[in-house]
């Protein structure tokens, strides 16, 4: 007698086996006569955005017949496009342009309908680290002065970000843990186009952001620059001292890569790694990425779930010691 689960097992063995040469078929022809969609979970014209839509162009050109589009699906912290893509056919057709450790960060505080490691890590193009930034005018000069004042005036100094579970909030979280200090005033924004006029008239203290985001605003003597979380003084920001040289063990940073829903076929992934990987040795994306102030931290594959990884376990540490959902 064949009862309904057996039935049912039957019939889904049945479809995979069906499915499997359907699969390989259409990854030999990949990607044949569709486009391949890039879904950046971020609003247009951000840095986000930004990296999607210079890398594609160069990864497709190594492609036969690869015509890349890039369209937008905001909302959320960029909740709403990882779980589009996530849940995509794994054709090779429908990929994401996400940031990291927002995208690790988002199911630690709230139900996601997708799982962050399981994505198919294709490659990291930036790198952009995160830094303490006030207007020109602000009477905190250096990064001890916004340190004093905190303490000084405990729950009054404002520190705006990108959103709850951003990277920039990580940076904000892990600098009032090593420093001690009473927790900031956290005011979240809609990316950092909203950021910039709040901190320029005078509506907030500071800012935690991407060097990238506003080192031109720093260039033309509107902001300064307190400190930066990088590894090492980068050629866009030489003049701001690290997180480590003021002594203070920090090292955080927007990491913005391309990646594809599970299952996607290997030959298909052997492809656009190899594309990316040329694409981000090509002297001519390098040089244009330096032409926009663009920091490169070029990793493919299996380098870049391993940093992802790496991510993941920072974060779960962070969140044990200092939960940021309602922060």
């Amino acid at each position: 007698m064949i009862t309904r689960r057996r039935f049912g097992a039957a019939t889904a063995g049945a479809a995979a086996t069906l499915a499997a040469p359907a699969l390989a078929q259409s990854s030999a022809a990949w990607p044949g006569d569709r486009p391949v969609e890039v879904v950046v979970i971020a609003n247009a014209g951000g840095s986000l955005d930004a990296m999607a839509r210079l890398i594609m162009p160069f990864v497709a050109e190594r492609i036969p017949g690869m015509r890349a589009i890039v369209s937008n699906r905001p909302g959320a912290g960029g909740q709403v496009g990882l779980e589009v893509v996530f849940n995509a056919a794994p054709d090779g057709h429908t990929l994401a342009a996400t940031t990291f450790p927002a995208h690790n960060a988002m199911p630690m505080e709230r139900p996601t309908r997708y799982r962050p490691l399981d994505f198919v890590f294709l490659a990291n193009v930036v790198e952009d680290a995160n830094a303490f930034f006030v207007r020109a005018e602000s009477p905190f000069r250096t990064l001890g002065d916004l340190i004093e004042a905190a303490k000084a005036r405990p729950g009054q100094i404002s520190c705006g970000s990108t959103g709850i579970g951003s990277d920039d909030h990580i940076f904000m979280l892990a600098f009032e843990a090593a420093a001690r200090i009473p927790p900031m005033v956290h005011t979240p924004f809609n990316g950092i186009a909203a950021i910039i006029p709040q901190l320029l008239g005078g509506h907030l203290d500071v800012a935690a952001a991407n060097i990238g985001d506003a080192i031109a605003l720093v260039r033309e003597g509107k902001l300064r620059a307190l400190a930066q979380a990088a590894v090492t003084r980068g050629p866009y920001a030489p003049d701001v001292p690290t997180m480590r040289e003021l002594g203070f063990d920090i090292v955080t940073a927007a990491s913005r890569g391309i990646v594809g829903p599970p299952g996607m076929p290997p030959a298909v992934v052997a492809k656009l790694e190899e594309a990316f990987r040329g694409a981000l040795a090509d002297p001519r994306f390098i040089a244009e990425a330096q032409r926009v102030s663009m920091p490169l931290r070029p990793l493919v594959g299996a380098e870049y779930k391993k940093m992802v990884e790496e991510n993941a376990a920072m974060l779960q540490e962070l969140w044990q010691a200092r939960p940021w959902r309602d922060r």
